[in-house]
């Protein structure tokens, strides 16, 4: 072999992981088809951005920095220089989330992230002590935490997620297995609104009981939950606004509510941590020294145009959101009327196709008599012009092969009745393929 190539296997296997692939192969999808329609991207919907306002936000925070006694060099150090590391904008977030969410913290339980990713690494990193540790995740789950968690060797344990999101019944059955395998069982991972595959959104009751055996089981809640503002109605109190007992780290992310162009996130993380000669610190302090070696700080003009934002807004993000939770609560039940429209209900009995009904958040799921991989991908975005994505993804362990999620966030109406059209054309055919039974309707490239 020539001196100048490396061998893949000698990489961290990380970059070998099977979703890391699918991921790439979805966006290829997205970029050779072009004309289709796509409900694969889970992105905030463009329409409501305004450059011009990005300068205005920025303006704003720096006049506040005046406000507050800055001198024109202070501020200028502000905006150019790397800043502390955990973070210029802490005391805005903290008024923030008091107002918006009840969970009353002080600004030091708080650091600024590069984004909500850059929080989930992070807090891994610094709770996870040795390969023991154990991170146990609903199944199906976010790929962004499962793919921190390969990139920091940890080793992952799914909990079957039902109709109704995770049963306090089931983490407590894979806590003990975890224990009894001699390992330690050190935080779950939750989305407990609207979630990210399924759309599911935990009740009061369970989210209740999620944090009593959090107590009795000496573990903790990795909460992140970045749909709440821009989905329609009252949403169900956070984990953190229960936590009585400093069980819940809570994963933050403006990217939903404000811009994900910002790249701006953050982690409460107000766990006392207490050192052999017993000197007491936050778990935030950790985290923070943890950062300091990664991205040194985030963004300052990021944290700038974040902070302009929160201030216009009194700190209250769902008052910013009221149009877009609107736009998305509309398209998310435009979604779900095409589908009921598209398969009448004897129909869809017939077929075998069933989905779930979610309150808010960018996506569903639908289950198909057949197999959802990426060939019936490709099948659908070439001869049908739809795009979605395998629930399969998903899965840490396997599963999902029989459904798809759809993602409602990026699209206008007309686009939705259009691509819904065309996914019940697709499942016909597909269906048909693999079901003699059913009548074989022509593929119509679109």
């Amino acid at each position: 072999m020539a001196a100048n190539h490396l061998l893949k296997e000698e990489l961290h296997a990380s970059v070998s992981d099977p979703v890391l692939d699918t991921m790439n192969f979805l966006n290829g999808i997205t970029h050779r088809y072009p004309e289709a329609v796509s409900f694969a991207p889970g992105r905030p919907y463009d329409g409501f951005f305004d450059t011009e306002e990005i300068f205005e936000h920025i303006r704003r925070y720096l006049d506040h920095l005046a406000k507050t006694g800055y001198s024109p060099a202070e501020i200028r150090d502000a905006v150019f220089q790397y800043g502390p590391t955990n973070g210029q904008i802490r005391e805005l977030i903290a008024d923030s989330l008091r107002k918006d969410e009840d969970i009353d913290v002080p600004p030091e339980a708080i650091v600024v992230t590069v984004g909500c990713q850059e929080a989930m690494l992070l807090t891994l990193r610094a709770l996870m002590a040795s390969r023991d540790d154990v991170l146990l995740v609903a199944s199906p789950c976010y790929v962004g935490i499962t793919g921190a968690a390969r990139l920091l060797d940890i080793d992952v344990t799914p909990v079957e997620e039902r109709a109704d999101g995770l049963h306090c019944d089931d983490v407590e059955a894979s806590i003990r297995a975890v224990r009894a395998q001699g390992r330690r069982p050190r935080a779950l991972y939750v989305v407990p609104d609207h979630s990210n595959p399924s759309g599911v959104t935990l009740s009061v009751e369970a989210r209740r009981g999620l944090l009593d055996l959090a107590a009795r089981e000496d573990f903790l809640l990795l909460e992140d939950s970045p749909y709440r503002m821009v989905s329609p109605g009252r949403q169900v109190p956070t984990l953190k606004s229960l936590d009585r007992d400093r069980r819940v780290v809570h994963l933050g992310s403006y990217s939903k509510t404000l811009f994900p162009g910002a790249r701006v996130g953050f982690a409460i993380a107000d766990q006392v941590v207490v050192d052999r000669d017993g000197n007491t610190g936050l778990l935030v302090d950790e985290i923070t020294k943890i950062k300091s070696m990664v991205t040194v700080n985030t963004s300052a003009l990021g944290q700038a145009a974040v902070g302009g934002m929160l201030l216009a807004a009194d700190g209250r993000t769902a008052d910013i959101n009221v149009e877009t939770s609107r736009y998305y609560g509309d398209a998310m039940q435009a979604v779900l009327r095409e589908l009921d429209e598209a398969f009448p209900e004897n129909e869809r009995t017939a077929l075998g196709v069933r989905w779930n009904r979610p309150t808010g958040g960018f996506f569903l799921t639908v289950d198909v008599p057949f197999r959802a991989d990426n060939a019936a991908l490709e099948r659908s975005a070439e001869e049908f012009g739809v795009i979605w994505t395998p629930m399969s993804y998903f899965y840490p362990q396997g599963g999902g092969a029989n459904s798809i999620r759809l993602s409602i966030s990026y699209l206008t109406q007309s686009e939705i009745s259009d691509g819904i059209g065309r996914l019940a054309r697709f499942i016909r055919d597909e269906t048909a393929a693999h079901d003699p039974s059913q009548p074989t309707r022509k593929p119509t490239r679109c």
